[in-house]
Formats: structure tokens, sequence, C-alpha cells
């Protein structure tokens, strides 16, 4: 979900001044690391956040009945799984764990920007998808659960909808945001921290991320969605994902060169 800096160290040489160096896109993969790696990041990292969200949601069902409890256990344990995360896996594939962010950045770079092209989307956005697939198998073989169980839990009123609309635009507008303002390396803790307030107040509990909304039609528990609502939560995720760009384009837009300066 953020860019961060390359893997190994740089070759002795001349310190290249920061203003000559470009900032990279949200995402941004480091050049020195091959493909495959990235993919296999994305996958695992996937894989690895649904893990958490699928497992912590059936501990948190089997611990207590109180709903509010179990949103409270489900939200901390993503909270701090998802920081982790991107805390170690960003400097290897950028962390986007997340079609919609991953589909961002390919747009921002065909506009001039740096990111990922589109052999790497290519590759990206299926990892993520078969990453949260097999997170969703795994969290139910770590409970006991069925490995492949279709959620019966329905999720496709209007209002959950418009709740993923907010929760993936200001997802992408916080992830852009931080790229345009360079802070992204607030990225871990500011994007963890939105994804576990916007379970508290969207509608949804912010699943903003379409792979991870397939992976999880795959557990009929806790954080399951039942297949048929997830077209509709993917297609409004890519809403978000347009109003969150548009919105970083209004808010941080680029003044022209040598605006407000004094003329002599």
């Amino acid at each position: 979900m953020t860019a961060t800096e390359p893997i190994g160290t740089t070759p002795a040489a001349e310190p290249v001044p920061a203003a000559d160096v470009p900032q990279p896109a949200p995402g941004a993969t480091p050049p020195r690391t091959p493909l495959i790696a990235r993919a296999a990041a994305e996958l695992v990292g996937t894989a690895a956040l649904v893990a958490i969200v699928v497992g912590s949601g059936i501990q948190a069902t089997n611990l207590t009945k109180d709903v509010g409890l179990q949103l409270l256990a489900n939200s901390t344990a993503t909270v701090f799984g998802l920081g982790v995360l991107i805390a170690l896996l960003g400097p290897v594939s950028g962390a986007h764990f997340n079609p919609a962010v991953t589909l961002a950045e390919w747009w921002t770079a065909r506009r001039g920007g740096a990111g990922v092209d589109a052999r790497e989307l290519a590759v990206y956005v299926p990892s993520q998808i078969v990453g949260a697939v097999m997170g969703a198998v795994l969290a139910d073989a770590m409970f006991g659960e069925p490995l492949v169980q279709w959620s019966t839990h329905d999720r496709s009123a209007g209002n959950l909808l418009l709740g993923e609309v907010v929760a993936t635009a200001g997802l992408i507008f916080l992830i852009f945001g931080l790229a345009r303002t360079d802070r992204l390396r607030f990225a871990p803790v500011a994007v963890a921290s939105y994804i576990g307030a916007a379970y508290w107040f969207t509608s949804s509990t912010s699943f903003a991320n379409p792979a991870v909304t397939i992976g999880r039609a795959f557990t009929d528990t806790f954080a399951g969605i039942a297949p048929a609502s997830v077209p509709a939560f993917v297609v409004v995720q890519l809403v978000g994902a347009v109003v969150g760009l548009a919105l970083v384009a209004v808010v941080f837009m680029r003044g022209e060169p040598g605006a407000g300066t004094p003329s002599a």
C-alpha cells in the first residue's frame, strides 16, 4: 500500500541531491526487486491479511456473543496485522494487497507518474486474489472450519454499498495524499489506523478491497460475505477508487512553477 526504499545497499558514489531524485508514486515498487519476488510478496501479504481478518473474526465469535466486542477484536487484530505487513513487505512490492490500489497506481503511471506498468498490473492483481482465497482457507483450517464454505452473510443493502464507496475513496485519498506530500514513511501507521477507524464509521465495516472481498466469500464465518453480494461490492470499491483519485487531484493540486513567488 505504500512506497518504500529499495532493498539492498546503495553502491558507493557521490550522493545525489534529494531534489534530483524523483519521488515514487504510492505503492511504487523498487526497481531492483524481481517481479517474481514482488508477486510472491503480494500473494503472501494478501493471504496473511485475509487470514488475520477471518481468523480474528472466528476467534472473537468463539470468545464472546457480544457483537460489539467481536467487532472490536476483529478490527484491533486487523490494525496491528496490517501495519506489520505494510512495514515488512512494503520494501519488496509496495505492499498493495489491494487491486484498487494497484489499479489506481497504474492509472497515475499512465498519466506520467511513477508506478506499476501493465505487465506488473497483470501479475499483481491475480496474485492478490489468489492470496486472498488462500488466506480465507488457511483461517478456516486453523479453527477447524470447513476449508471452503460459501458465506451466507448477505451484504447487498444500498447503505452498505455506499459505505464501501466511502471506505475505498478514503483509503485511496490517504495513500496517494501521503505520496503527494512526501509522507509515505507514515503509511504503515496511517493506513492501518484508517482501516481500523473505518471498521466503525462505515456501515460495511470497510472491506475497501476487491481481492479481500472475493476471499471473504469463501468462509461462512463472522467476516464472510455472500458470493451474490461480491460483484456489487467490487464495483462500488472501484467507484470509490475513482472518487479517491479525484479528491487527490483537487485537494493536492500542484501549483504552477514559480506561483506565489514575488516578482523582482
